[in-house]
């Protein structure tokens, strides 16, 4: 097992990270809170596969469990969701002293970790993410929000859990687009500061090989959020590094109304474009997009889209690294360094060629 300490002060906790940890989650969260009730948050795929399972372990803990199942997907990310979540949680009684789980991918662990944040304005809660977006990214640092729609993640919080416990059998039910999915954001990770996992995964030779090496991953990627969320709690500074091929990603999914790129396809296509057109200005060396792309090509993840730029701009700001005038965009220096670059929205263009 692997133990990673996020170390925030009063707001510090543990990672934890080992195959086979789902029957055990009771257990280890019985030793964390007093809390009689627990409500899981989780939606309808993972709980047709898992949700007796993380009952009985929960109930094994002497916990009274009440599961909350939300509709799958980053469209149901919304304040009409939550206020379902609400009602759930008011019906079960449940009170400050008790706790929420949120068990699925970055979805519910989202919505669920800002229910838990804002009702009876804030509740113990726990992550136990199912996807590898979820497991390396999402569940880690405290960032929890829904959309609105004017734009991704614009209702949110930062709201730390009191433990994240991550299980790589529960990757084994994922589906393969999903699996790879959330390789874009371990591929960032090594883009901004871990050029030995960026080798890792430019390396993988087949899907067995990818399954051998998850745990390296996971634990590698969850490292590099450790540092940036340490160094920047609240996303003022170094923070925004991890928003590396956001923010075209996240334009490319409210282009399409969140219905045709998963998240980290968005990001996929986002690093690839904008490291494209960094190289050409002769800010980040020479022979780094065409590592990208061949990289993200690697782990089947789409390198362009056929929308022109122009487009895409409109979308664009309203992302919520944009200040005024300006947007701040991660850019490479090379491979596994990175700087953070003020861009004028008048001058955007410049940075997204989609053509």
């Amino acid at each position: 097992m692997a133990v990673v300490n996020m170390d925030l002060g009063k707001e510090s906790y543990k990672i934890e990270i080992e195959r086979g940890l789902l029957p055990h989650i009771g257990e280890k969260i019985r030793k964390l809170t007093k809390a009689q009730k627990i409500a899981v948050i989780t939606d309808n795929h993972v709980q047709a596969i898992y949700g007796d399972k993380i009952r009985e372990s929960l109930q094994q803990g002497d916990f009274h469990v009440r599961i909350i199942e939300m509709p799958a997907g980053e469209e149901n990310k919304n304040i009409h969701v939550l206020e379902g979540v609400y009602n759930e949680l008011c019906d079960f009684n449940l009170s400050r002293d008790d706790a929420i789980v949120t068990f699925s991918g970055g979805v519910p662990g989202d919505l669920g970790g800002f229910a838990a944040a804002s009702y009876m304005r804030g509740v113990p809660f726990f992550q136990v993410p199912t996807t590898i977006l979820a497991q390396i990214d999402s569940s880690v640092g405290g960032k929890v929000a829904i959309d609105l729609p004017g734009g991704k993640n614009l209702a949110g919080a930062f709201y730390q859990p009191k433990g994240v416990f991550i299980d790589p059998d529960l990757l084994d039910t994922l589906p393969t687009r999903y699996v790879h999915d959330g390789l874009a954001e371990a591929l960032k990770y090594g883009c901004i500061g871990d050029p030995e996992l960026f080798e890792l995964l430019e390396n993988i030779g087949s899907e067995e090989d990818l399954r051998n090496h998850m745990e390296e991953i996971i634990l590698r990627s969850v490292l590099q959020k450790k540092k940036f969320v340490e160094e920047d709690r609240y996303d003022n500074g170094s923070r925004q590094m991890l928003n590396f091929g956001h923010t075209i990603g996240h334009a490319i999914e409210r282009y399409f109304n969140y219905s045709t790129y998963t998240h980290g396809e968005g990001v996929a296509i986002g690093m690839c474009l904008l490291t494209e057109q960094t190289e050409r200005l002769g800010i980040t060396e020479k022979g780094t997009a065409e590592r990208v792309i061949r990289a993200v090509h690697h782990l089947s993840l789409p390198t362009s889209i056929a929308v022109p730029a122009l487009e895409l701009i409109p979308q664009i700001m309203h992302d919520k690294k944009r200040r005024g005038g300006e947007i701040t965009l991660v850019v490479l220096d090379k491979i596994g360094k990175a700087h953070l670059l003020k861009v004028k929205t008048s001058e955007l263009d410049k940075y997204i060629v989609t053509e």
